[in-house]
């Protein structure tokens, strides 16, 4: 399907050229384009300039110093697997970047389009919320850091104001012994968005950080979850009281993948395995990290 809309196009190699174009009515950014390029051909979205980044060098790349892992802007999923320090220290944000559509998406897409695209499903939003992630934005008047979890405000919607940019994604390496998992629910053949998921981050002191994505308007922590397991073990009373705590929160739709009642259902599903399997991972047990628990 060609893409009917006329637009003018730009890919500068600095990032204040970048700045002063982005301040141009109707302009859209253009990093993996697995976003943009399809709504642009089922006119869903129209441009009237089209700012390609990828010229960009310093919006390339990982790196990983002083317990802070560094994601340009312009990292893709695939960069994401391949990287070593992603795999070793943060395994869940390699769990979570296998479950992205397909092999030929990943290779593309990057996870600050992810959020930026802030669709309340994307696989990436709740996992960095475990991680307390942080957003480096910049503009012509300077650089700011936004908290992931102040990050979304609306289906489709972010704090990003205009003539911003998001520059990387920074995440601190959480302290102490932890597991992880990603619990997405989705189809069990092919590649699709999530019907609905749960991120958790397990520590062996018996707290938890716990988020999910396509439950409800937009990714969130769910703080009060929490807090009702805080300290306490994982058995069959606590995670009950964990389940209805969450249930809540959450306000899931019915749509074309799934209907209200049975992402209600699975969300119960989903936490109790998730916690388990985070658990188990504190000490190389349970299910190894890219395996399916749902």
């Amino acid at each position: 399907m060609p893409i009917t809309c006329e637009f003018s196009y730009a890919k500068p190699k600095k990032l204040k050229k970048a700045f002063e174009l982005l301040l141009k009515p109707g302009t859209k950014i253009l990093s993996g384009g697995t976003d943009l390029i399809v709504k642009l051909k089922e006119d869903i979205e129209s441009a009237d300039a089209v700012l390609d980044i990828k010229g960009i060098k310093e919006l390339h790349g990982l790196k990983f110093s002083k317990d802070i892992l560094s994601i340009g802007a312009l990292a893709t999923f695939t960069d994401l697997i391949d990287s070593s320090a992603v795999k070793s220290k943060f395994p869940l944000i390699w769990e979570m970047a296998h479950t992205v559509a397909s092999v030929g998406v990943r290779n593309r897409a990057t996870i600050a389009g992810n959020i930026c695209s802030a669709v309340p499903s994307a696989d990436s939003s709740s996992v960095l919320e475990v991680y307390d992630a942080e957003i480096i934005i910049e503009s012509l008047k300077g650089q700011r850091r936004v908290s992931i979890n102040d990050w979304f405000i609306g289906p489709k919607k972010t704090v990003l104001k205009k003539g911003e940019m998001v520059i990387s994604i920074e995440i601190p390496l959480p302290k102490g012994k932890h597991g992880g998992c990603y619990a997405k629910l989705s189809r069990y053949e092919g590649e699709d968005l999530a019907q609905g998921g749960i991120s958790v981050l397990a520590f062996s002191n018996k707290t938890y950080r716990i988020a999910f994505c396509a439950l409800g308007p937009k990714p969130e922590r769910a703080y009060k979850t929490e807090n009702t397991l805080k300290g306490k073990p994982l058995n069959p009373v606590n995670i009950k009281k964990a389940k209805n705590e969450i249930l809540k929160q959450v306000r899931p739709i019915t749509d074309m993948r799934s209907g209200k009642e049975y992402r209600l259902h699975m969300t119960g599903i989903m936490l109790d395995r998730a916690l388990n399997t985070a658990f188990a991972r504190i000490n190389g047990k349970g299910p190894k990290y890219g395996e399916k628990v749902i």
